[in-house]
């Protein structure tokens, strides 16, 4: 008796968590105005689950019950003698009653289950939106292979299962009732049941002849030929032998229906033995002679058409069939050049959002607890006068209590937020190179804080590991740690009293959550009262996809001040790998750069995909965390699909608000999906693409170390030619497939309005070498090495930022900055700051503290004049002992003044914390001493010309690639 009642206990508490788990999802999308998405979704998953399940239960299980009432009714003996079935039959005939429940039933499950998790698929279909274009090879519209095709796909496969599985049981059935026996010679069979069976098999290769039908469609996506879509076999030999297979099929189901008439095997088998035979030669054999003999010998002159179908529907299908590609020399001369007159040159931005995360951290975290996201992300705020730069910005997150305050009650009532926007302009630093923050501290102050009105700081959705975890807030008390009072004394406290989060204050809602999360505090909490609410799913992407689950999510979400709030802006994509002739490729390997590699952070999901748009901007409110969604390409016939499946639920595009609409930007993901299609589909003849000689390659990422992983694309203002001014842009450069030079520069504009997503690719001479971001990187390195050698002394490490190229003067510009990283006290972590500003223009290059500095040795003082340099003089020939014992002198002042200088920098850095200023001057006394030393040692060398280099150093050969860790002693560093 006790048995019963633990299965009975047991299927209670199943029952009840399988509950609580859908009851607190609706109660979520309540609590965010979506329960449109989920009841949508859960209703069109549970009708697909009842069809799937009957249609399989009764397919199945009918042909069960039909073979068992079709079993001889002389009973199993009829073909004489006992057999091994009649054991089995004995064993399970009491039961058979229970046995084909349970079968039936977990049957039921399984392929319900199979059958709800197509629910997009289904959707899709019935609400397919045509997209107004024809594919080449059938002259169907797009829509038919986009959602009809993996529809009828999926219902054919459903019916093979079936069928195949029907007859498979009712062959069991038939012989456990003696229907037929496996006795020498041969098969014997009732007539009922070869009459059964021979339906099922006609049943199933008419269902093959459905098949070898549709299958034909399904060549748009072949991947025989030279490029994805149908080839010149698919078309000359694979298309008429579907065709033909198709007849065949149906010719042998028709065999195999005549056994129900005629008695014997024969016909079935001469079925079987044709659609055997024919699928291997017709459908096997055929094509790859065709494909061997005809198409490999003269494959670019047979499937050149094909190319060309392959190149259209690739350029269409990924948004990039308008890309202007502009012939650009790159040859510019910097001696005319008025490099003040351009403000994307002289503000370029400088902090490199991925290496400046640390000093935001450390100048900005405040306590312990807090930190910033990495990497920082780029968005554009206007300055005092109303003109917009480049803005890093970041939000400060909570990462949980200290380690001895870390129970329950902190972690899920008191650390509840983060709290306050931080930001910095991008094109300039402090004295002590360090982010000049005009957003900062706690509570948040600054003059962006009061240009944008910002009244709103708390962060309770961000994307901190801590988002995961969920927090009761609101329960009335002022519990919750808004943030520490200055001086350590003490702390702010709030409470929560936003419109989000689901009510917990009723006994069964926290019933409810004590089962999904397993926390029995949840019941027994005297803190949790009718005020209080929990706030879980606290992560932006994951917000954004749970609401949307049929987009996909950028995985670079970025907050903005909009409204005096901030809200964190999420680019969402339709994708599909359904575009028929358009080239499939794997999202995770065309989005993988130094910013996504997956040794660092998650890896990009792993889809392949041939289609994609940019499709919806969300929005998630960092405070209340509403989310709303707004249609941006209101044309993508995927969007307008979802948009009938879900009515209501995305927003036109017409209701984006103008203050948001500042912020919204063109999406990396896109964008890197984009270039690594127009490294090859720049080229739009077929000839030329078969021959491969112009494709490009992303270039490798020449500040990080891992020489395998690609240059991610920088957002910052360009001034792009034959444009009146600069426009925030996403940009990357190519190399070609074989050697380091400069290919291709291509920049999007970023910013919503006329030209927002025009692509404008400047391709590079072909009988000129333009350098490329690795070669100008290895010419910085050889150039300053003992320079920048001199910047990692001691425990000080050198940190090269991102590599920007800009066209400028009809030539390029590389601008980099060069970071020194050094522990600030002991035990803490290292941070980088702003050492030097590296450019180079054409064959000149420059070493600065500042921007400002390096551009006038590369171009001038601004008014087109090259800045005069002091050369030292000429050696002198040996002997006149004097003018040699004179030099000798200078000699040795220069190297007294350089040690001097290097111990004036050791010791402002010994100091606790690192007296920065001490260290800059150093630096720049050591720079002089360095200059004056080589002056110096050329009047004492009998054959040596004066380095052109700007901030020569003798520490170093010329050619030498500096190592940052590199630490001279002060004797050893201005030997000449």
């Amino acid at each position: 008796m006790l048995l019963p009642v633990v299965v009975a206990l047991a299927a209670i508490v199943v029952l009840f968590l399988l509950f609580a788990g859908i009851f607190t999802d609706y109660l979520w999308y309540d609590s965010v105005d979506y329960t449109a998405v989920f009841s949508g979704v859960v209703v069109t998953q549970i009708l697909l689950f009842v069809v799937g399940a009957l249609l399989m239960v009764g397919i199945v299980g009918g042909n069960m019950l039909l073979a068992y009432r079709m079993r001889p009714m002389f009973g199993p003996g009829m073909f004489g003698g006992a057999s091994g079935a009649d054991r089995y039959r004995m064993a399970l005939d009491p039961h058979r009653k229970l046995i084909f429940l349970i079968g039936v039933a977990v049957l039921a499950l399984f392929a319900g289950s199979s059958f709800s998790s197509q629910w997009k698929t289904w959707l899709e279909f019935v609400n397919a939106t045509p997209f107004g274009a024809s594919d080449e090879l059938f002259n169907i519209d797009i829509s038919f292979f986009m959602f009809t095709y993996p529809f009828i796909r999926m219902v054919l496969n459903f019916l093979f299962v079936a069928v195949v599985l029907s007859a498979v049981m009712a062959a069991i059935v038939h012989y456990l009732y003696g229907g037929f026996r496996l006795q020498s010679p041969g098969v014997h069979a009732s007539r009922a049941a070869r009459v059964h069976l021979s339906v099922l098999l006609g049943v199933f290769v008419l269902l093959k002849a459905v098949a070898y039908w549709v299958d034909r469609y399904g060549l748009v996506f072949s991947e025989r030929g030279f490029v994805h879509g149908a080839s010149y076999t698919d078309v000359n030999a694979v298309l008429p032998a579907k065709t033909i297979l198709a007849i065949i099929a149906l010719i042998c189901a028709v065999l195999f229906f005549a056994g129900v008439v005629r008695p014997g095997g024969m016909l079935p088998g001469v079925g079987f033995g044709l659609l055997v035979l024919s699928a291997i030669l017709i459908g096997g054999v055929y094509p790859a002679l065709v494909e061997q003999f005809q198409v490999k010998p003269n494959q670019q002159g047979k499937e050149q058409e094909y190319i060309k179908r392959n190149i259209d529907a690739t350029r269409k299908a990924y948004g990039v069939q308008n890309a202007e590609v502009i012939d650009y020399a790159a040859q510019g001369d910097a001696s005319k050049v008025n490099v003040t007159a351009d403000s994307s040159i002289s503000g370029v931005r400088l902090l490199d959002p991925s290496l400046v995360a640390k000093t935001y951290q450390q100048r900005q975290r405040i306590r312990g607890y807090y930190d910033f996201h990495e990497p920082l992300d780029v968005d554009r705020y206007p300055d005092g006068n109303g003109t917009m730069r480049d803005t890093v910005v970041a939000v400060r997150e909570l990462t949980g209590p200290p380690p001895a305050q870390n129970n329950w009650i902190n972690r899920h009532l008191v650390y509840t937020h983060g709290y306050g926007f931080v930001a910095a302009p991008g094109n300039e630093v402090d004295a002590e190179g360090l982010p000049n923050f005009d957003s900062k501290d706690m509570p948040v102050t600054g003059p962006l804080v009061e240009r944008t009105k910002l009244t709103e700081s708390r962060i309770y959705f961000g994307e901190a590991p801590a988002s995961a975890e969920y927090v009761i807030v609101g329960g009335g008390g002022k519990q919750e740690l808004n943030y520490p009072k200055s001086g350590g004394t003490g702390q702010e406290n709030t409470t929560y009293d936003g419109k989000g989060g689901v009510p917990v204050g009723s006994f069964f809602n926290r019933l409810l959550y004590a089962a999904k999360y397993s926390e029995i505090n949840l019941l027994l909490s005297g803190d949790i009262n009718d005020q209080s609410k929990i706030l879980y799913e606290r992560n932006p992407q994951e917000r954004v996809a749970k609401v949307a689950p049929f987009l996909s999510l950028d995985d670079n979400p970025y907050p903005a001040i909009v409204g005096g709030r901030v809200v964190w802006i999420a680019d969402a994509y339709t994708t599909s790998n359904s575009y028929p002739y358009s080239q499939s490729k794997s999202l995770e390997a065309m989005t993988r750069d130094t910013v996504t590699d997956p040794r660092a952070v998650v890896p990009q999901p792993r889809d392949r995909i041939n289609y994609m748009r940019n499709s919806v901007k969300a929005t998630v409110d960092a405070y209340d965390g509403t989310v709303t969604l707004y249609a941006w390409d209101e044309q993508d016939p995927i969007l307008q699909t979802w948009r009938k499946a879900f009515p209501g639920v995305i927003k036109p595009k017409s209701e984006v608000p103008a203050e948001l609409q500042q912020h919204l930007r063109y999406p990396e993901g896109l964008f890197k999906v984009q270039r690594d299609v127009l490294s090859q589909y720049h080229i739009e003849d077929a000839a030329a693409f078969y021959s491969g000689q112009d494709f490009w390659n992303v270039p490798n990422d020449p500040s990080s170390g891992d020489r395998d992983i690609k240059q991610p694309p920088y957002y910052l203002s360009v001034k792009m030619p034959k444009t009146s001014a600069p426009s925030f842009s996403l940009t990357t450069t190519f190399v070609p497939r074989q050697g380091p030079n400069l290919a291709a520069f291509m920049a999007v504009d970023a910013t919503p309005g006329p030209d927002y997503g025009k692509l404008r690719i400047l391709r590079m001479p072909s009988n000129t070498t333009i350098p490329g971001p690795g070669q100008v990187q290895n010419n910085f390195q050889n150039k300053f090495s003992g320079e920048l050698n001199l910047l990692g002394l001691g425990q000080a490490k050198v940190r090269y930022g991102n590599l920007l190229t800009l066209p400028f003067a009809d030539g390029l510009v590389y601008v980099e900055p060069v970071y020194v990283e050094i522990a600030a006290a002991s035990g803490q972590e290292p941070y980088p700051i702003l050492r030097r500003v590296l450019v180079s223009y054409g064959s000149k290059v420059g070493s600065a503290d500042t921007l400002k500095g390096a551009l006038e040795q590369v171009f001038g003082d601004g008014t087109g004049q090259p800045v005069t340099e002091n050369k030292p003089e000429q050696a002198r020939p040996e002997g006149n002992k004097p003018e040699d014992s004179g030099a000798a002198t200078d000699l040795s002042r220069s190297i007294n003044a350089a040690e001097e200088a290097y111990q004036k920098a050791q010791d402002a850095l010994a100091k606790n914390p690192p007296d920065w200023t001490a260290y800059g001057e150093a630096q720049k006394e050591l720079k002089e001493a360095l200059e004056k030393l080589k002056g110096t040692a050329s009047t004492t060398a009998p054959t040596s010309t004066a380095s052109p280099s700007p901030t020569p150093s003798a520490s170093a050969p010329p050619a030498a690639s500096p190592s940052p860790t590199v630490s001279p002693s002060p004797t050893a560093s201005p030997n000449p």
